[in-house]
């Protein structure tokens, strides 16, 4: 009895059941780690009904947050060093505009404090950024 050789055809199938596996797992990773991939100090802006700037703007930005703490550009910062800070980021970033955001929480003198020892610095363009408040009635 002689033995015929065996003769494998191609298969030309795709096989989707990895696939699915592989794009679910995927999806499963990105929809964790999204969230945790924000960056920013977690704080709450008072709200204005000022409209919103349509052009996108470049600067550093100095954040206060409720517990009084100076962060620029989400970098916690000393108050004695904040100034050297501040000049070495904006040297980074090569600009001379600065953006206050600050917990609707503090005090106002420590934001004034702040902006006065930005103005001292002998820097001019500073905002202030807030959220946007909707009107009454408006869905």
């Amino acid at each position: 009895m002689r033995r015929r050789p065996r003769k494998y055809g191609a298969v030309s199938d795709i096989n989707i059941a990895n696939l699915v596996d592989v794009v679910l797992v995927l999806l499963i990773i990105f929809m964790i780690s999204a969230p945790l991939l924000q960056s920013g100090i977690e704080i709450d802006l008072p709200k204005t009904r000022a409209a919103a700037l349509n052009e996108e703007a470049t600067g550093v930005v100095i954040t206060i947050d409720a517990e009084g703490g100076i962060y620029i550009n989400d970098t916690w910062s000393r108050p004695e060093n904040f100034e050297r800070d501040l000049d070495d980021a904006m040297r980074q970033k090569n600009t001379s505009s600065v953006f206050l955001r600050g917990d609707s929480s503090i005090a106002y003198g420590s934001a004034i404090g702040l902006i006065g020892r930005i103005r001292e610095m002998g820097i001019e363009s500073i905002g202030l950024v807030t959220a946007h408040e909707e009107k009454p009635g408006r869905p």
